[in-house]
């Protein structure tokens, strides 16, 4: 992605012994030393070198422990897994309010480093709160599953064939039943309900009557969940780029498709107010036509740089169409110099983006993201139409209707052959709560913080950007959320990122290639 959110995970920790849940006994957690990260591990998760001592510093103060917990609710007493969690205490400890676990998103993401980055980004949260990590099961090194077996990989470089989409439909469907039927025990269970009511254990197991929570993107869902489970048992809640209250696939790729269409949209004005630097037109409209043009030419005929291995086709072009307003500058430039590239050398802006291939990851990693977690939370709790035509009829539409951002959505539905049942949630409203959401963000569409509302209740905040999660980034925002969690103080609006009024190119990393296939 154009703008990189660092997630990291913990230490494999020692299981506890098990804990007889259903007795009247409080969970107990089992504190443990917290990792070591050699400078290279560090910087490959994204810190320079001036911020690796702040890091280290909040380390040392970190305690990293595991909480046992039943696999399944409903058997109590059978089968246990451990949650890898880790808690970094109030720095004011004679006004403390509490414990605050936090959550980035996913599904499947880690958390256990949480806390260390909302602090090295803004410190004021963690003066009056304990701020938990946490790896949610399936995740880092809470207890976990791998299946075997891929997921689809890229397209070939052109358009989408119905046959080659029926081949990754076939596909998906074979992976996705070998996965749920490898540990249906386990995976079963890899749902947001019970990552709540995991959470509320760590609650019991830390003595807190009640527990805050700040959640961001699939961490937002599992919020209202958490709420909903434990409505006594939550003090205060902030929820950032709200997910989709009803979890459907399908509407899921149909509405994120239709706000990365209103978000290229404003691009494209951007880059007409620029024609001078760009040349695609003074007009929006004339903008649209001509990347719609440029975008057709690549599918008809892709071309292969073949100085930094890369091929363009019109599905990439989907691609930079949609990314974030930060990223603007960058894209507008490439899509700038694809008009008159025939290769086989790279334009420069090009090779500056993707010529270098990241490094491999250096030994001790942790992982910041499960990839069979995030199938399991989804398919699991997915009650949208999975069959072929549905997603490839979809797909079609979406060509027509988003000429130049289409092409990069989802031509196939994931969870297409999931063998294990769909589990749902009841959501209820409950006590103190701030639903976040981005005017013009694609990842979490606006629309989706207003049906949360109407579904759980909660006050909004608007930002006025489309940068996905960005209230725990821009420190103005910041300074509002940490009020809310002090004070119980709302607001109407928060700060957010900037569009830029720059043309010129910024020193950042890589752009995406990869898109949900």
């Amino acid at each position: 992605m154009i703008l990189r959110t660092l997630l990291t995970a913990g230490l494999l920790a020692a299981p506890a012994p098990a804990y007889a849940a259903g007795t009247a006994e409080r969970p107990a957690i089992t504190w443990q030393d917290c990792p070591s990260y050699s400078d290279d591990v560090l910087r490959w998760m994204g810190l320079d070198d001036q911020r690796l001592p702040e890091f280290r510093r909040l380390l040392g103060r970190t305690e990293c422990g595991t909480l046992t917990v039943p696999q399944n609710y409903a058997d109590p007493g059978g089968k246990q897994i451990t949650i890898a969690l880790t808690r970094l205490r109030a720095t004011d400890r004679e006004h403390r309010l509490g414990s605050l676990a936090v959550n980035p998103g996913g599904p499947g993401g880690s958390g256990y480093l949480m806390p260390l980055q909302l602090t090295m980004t803004d410190a004021k949260l963690n003066a009056r709160y304990d701020l938990i990590g946490f790896d949610p099961r399936g995740v880092g090194y809470s207890t976990k599953a791998k299946c075997s077996g891929g997921r689809p990989g890229p397209a070939p470089p052109g358009p989408v064939s119905e046959e080659l989409a029926r081949q990754v439909y076939d596909q998906t469907v074979k992976d996705n039943q070998a996965c749920g039927r490898s540990d249906p025990g386990f995976i079963g269970r890899l749902t947001t309900a019970n990552v709540a009511r995991d959470i509320d254990r760590i609650r019991s197991a830390l003595g807190e009557a009640k527990i805050s929570f700040l959640g961001v993107s699939w961490g937002t869902w599992l919020g209202t969940v958490l709420r909903s489970l434990f409505p006594a048992k939550v003090h205060r809640m902030w929820l950032d780029s709200v997910a989709l209250p009803v979890p459907r696939m399908d509407v899921f790729t149909e509405v994120r498709a239709r706000a990365a269409d209103r978000d290229f949209q404003r691009m494209a004005r951007w880059i007409a107010e620029r024609d001078d630097v760009y040349g695609f037109g003074s007009a929006k409209g004339q903008v649209v036509s001509a990347l719609t043009d440029l975008r057709k030419a690549y599918d008809a005929k892709p071309v292969t740089f073949t100085d930094i291995g890369l091929t363009v086709d019109g599905r990439m072009i989907a691609e930079a169409a949609g990314q974030p307003s930060p990223a603007w500058p960058e894209v507008a430039q490439v899509l700038k110099e694809l008009v008159d590239a025939t290769g086989p050398t790279a334009p420069p802006t090009i090779k500056k983006l993707f010529g270098d291939r990241p490094p491999p990851p250096p030994a001790g990693v942790p992982e910041r993201n499960n990839g069979t977690a995030r199938v399991a939370f989804f398919c699991n709790e997915d009650q949208g139409a999975r069959t072929f035509d549905s997603a490839w009829n979809a797909y079609r539409e979406r060509l027509e209707r988003y000429p130049v951002t289409g092409e990069a959505t989802s031509f196939f539905p994931m969870c297409a052959g999931w063998p294990l049942p769909v589990q749902t949630t009841r959501l209820r409203p409950g006590g103190s709560l701030v639903l976040s959401g981005h005017l013009h963000e694609s990842p979490s569409p606006y629309e989706w913080t207003l049906q949360t509302r109407a579904a759980v209740g909660g006050h909004v905040v608007t930002v006025d950007d489309d940068v996905h999660g960005s209230a725990l980034g821009v420190p103005g925002c910041v300074t509002k959320v940490v009020d809310y969690f002090e004070t119980g103080r709302l607001t109407a609006t928060c700060p957010g990122v900037p569009v830029p009024t720059s043309t010129e190119l910024p020193v950042r990393t890589q752009l995406s290639t990869t898109a949900t296939r």
